[in-house]
């Protein structure tokens, strides 16, 4: 896990000032590019076998997907790959590309068992939505603009998606198929953010170790405001975690009781943004059908840029999503309870509302 360094060189004048966060994690996307090989691996031919061999037993199984559990897919060569690549999103880098799943002119099944299967090596998967999605479809369903409805999730549709984080330890993107045009995948070190904010603006790094106001976006766990106050950056049992999204942020104004935003929050707010997109920081990726990308909420943003679709539906842009739970997990301040449901470790993070019903949809909608 990333650490916090024990000196730094802050202007006296700018003072208080955070310590700059050190290790793999605090990483700079221009060092990055041109280096895929350090961050990405393929599968080789008898990987993509021991899958197509666990899929096949469990689905003559009959288990259903998301009964499925790491002992029920055994994968006895690719499996310990699989234990290091995690153990490199949680502890290193934070970010991982599976490359080589086969998925073209395959029944969606096929490819969400093996993808299911694979997420199993990970951590437990979460619910997605207040619908209990347990396997995710990232497909513009064509029902607007969460910019302008605040009760529908980005994801569901072709704008483009700002900086933020998804609501559990891991994300995992699976490629289906790409979009016409657009569609871009970018990620940045929230660490190496927070260290340019130190460096250069420490007051309005401050401000973001204070509360916002974040919305739940219509959906509300029983007993819970329809938002709730936390922290961007969180420190805990010496590490630095991050909760964002500014989407959620701007749309919680809504609420006459939540606090309302100064200048100096939209300040801060804006930094980090302009930050995060900075070619210097950023790292882009163009998904390829097959490509498995694995992500750290606690020290990776994530965004995407809007997207042309194909008119023929069986073209249109699809990736499956799991959000997962993993056993080596780190430990979170109690303020993640409000986002993840919990804080226990293996069995936190998603969204669970009276009648949510978990399951594993094999269509989007």
């Amino acid at each position: 896990m990333p650490a916090i360094a024990t000196d730094t060189t802050i202007p006296a004048r700018r003072s208080p000032s955070r310590r700059l966060i050190e290790g793999p994690a605090a990483w700079i996307g221009a060092d990055m590019r041109g280096r895929d090989a350090e961050w990405s691996y393929r599968l080789s031919p008898p990987e993509i076998a021991e899958i197509e061999g666990a899929v096949r037993a469990v689905r003559a199984s009959g288990r259903d997907l998301a009964e499925i559990r790491r002992e029920d897919f055994p994968l006895p060569t690719l499996g310990p790959v699989l234990d290091r690549l995690r153990a490199e999103v949680l502890d290193g880098r934070g970010f991982v590309l599976l490359r080589g799943m086969p998925v073209a002119d395959r029944p969606i099944v096929d490819s969400a068992t093996g993808y299911w299967g694979i997420g199993t090596y990970f951590g437990s998967a979460r619910s997605q939505n207040a619908k209990g999605h347990l396997l995710g479809h990232v497909y513009d369903l064509g029902q607007g603009l969460s910019a302008t409805n605040p009760n529908l999730r980005s994801y569901a549709t072709a704008e483009r998606q700002n900086f933020h984080i998804d609501r559990c330890d891991v994300v995992a993107l699976l490629c289906l198929r790409r979009a016409k045009s657009g569609g871009l995948s970018t990620i940045v070190s929230s660490m190496s953010v927070h260290n340019a904010m130190a460096e250069r603006r420490p007051d309005l790094l401050e401000r973001l170790y204070r509360t916002f106001p974040i919305d739940r976006r219509g959906e509300v766990p029983e007993g819970k405001a329809p938002f709730y106050e936390a922290p961007v950056f969180n420190e805990h049992a010496g590490t630095v975690s991050v909760l964002y999204s500014r989407l959620h942020i701007g749309s919680a104004q809504r609420f006459p009781e939540a606090r309302r935003l100064t200048p100096e929050d939209f300040e801060a707010l804006d930094m980090l943004g302009e930050l995060a997109a900075d070619p210097e920081l950023r790292l882009d990726m163009n998904f390829m059908p097959g490509d498995i990308q694995f992500l750290h909420n606690h020290t990776i943003l994530h965004a995407r840029s809007a997207y042309e679709d194909w008119s023929d539906i069986e073209r249109k842009r699809h990736l499956l999503r799991l959000w997962l739970a993993p056993p080596e997990a780190r430990e979170l301040p109690p303020i993640f309870a409000e986002c993840y449901g919990g804080i226990a470790i293996g069995d936190r993070g998603g969204i669970i509302c009276p009648g949510t019903r978990l399951h594993a949809p094999l269509a989007p909608g």
